[in-house]
């Protein structure tokens, strides 16, 4: 998720002239987000996508190829964020910086948030062959690169170094969130990332 998507809306009742493909879909990102990729199987996403299990195997010949192209969708979603980032603060890649640090912290305070999609899914998902790792992997490499990008741009000492800084901090205050909720240490955010900033600030 960069990632600022958080808590995909809950499937309400699926629209008729919406492809079952589509339908199927919106039932998987909602169901495997809420309630983990271990614990939903391939029949409560055809209930919830009211359609049945074999129009979902005509669609995904697994139930870990529907999970690769959710989080495909979703690093799509999270990818064209950053263009939003751009056009928000056009040639001021600090501005875009701290654009993004606080568009991720307002994704960490939705009350609606188990985190990120993608980094739930890489702790879930830990078998190397499993054909969601790439995405995971792929996703979180880009992330970094984004970030890295800007620093540099910025002109902040050490970029790789306050690029990992923020980053890490995004991570665990994702994961903070599900055990202390959104009153605990994830609420330092901004501020965290602020002091790396900060203390790189040529």
């Amino acid at each position: 998720m960069a990632e600022t998507k958080t808590a995909p809306a809950r499937v309400n009742e699926p629209r008729s002239d919406v492809p079952p493909r589509e339908r199927i879909l919106a039932a998987a990102q909602d169901l495997l987000y809420r309630q983990g990729i271990r614990a939903v199987g391939v029949e409560a996403i055809a209930e919830a996508a009211h359609t049945n299990k074999m129009t979902l195997y005509r669609h995904f010949s697994s139930k870990d190829e529907l999970v690769a192209e959710y989080l495909r969708r979703f690093a799509a979603e999270d990818e064209a964020v950053w263009d939003c980032i751009s056009a928000s603060h056009p040639g001021d890649p600090l501005g875009q910086l701290r654009g993004w640090v606080h568009r991720m912290a307002e994704a960490i305070s939705d009350p609606q948030s188990r985190g990120c999609a993608i980094a739930n899914a890489g702790v879930q998902l830990p078998e190397p062959d499993h054909p969601a790792r790439c995405v995971i992997e792929n996703h979180k490499r880009v992330l970094r690169e984004h970030v890295l990008g800007l620093c540099k741009a910025a002109g902040l000492r050490d970029p790789e170094l306050v690029a990992d800084g923020i980053f890490l901090i995004l991570e665990g205050a994702r994961v903070n969130i599900q055990s202390e909720g959104h009153r605990g240490p994830a609420c330092r955010f901004v501020a965290l990332s602020e002091d790396m900033i900060k203390a790189h600030s040529a």
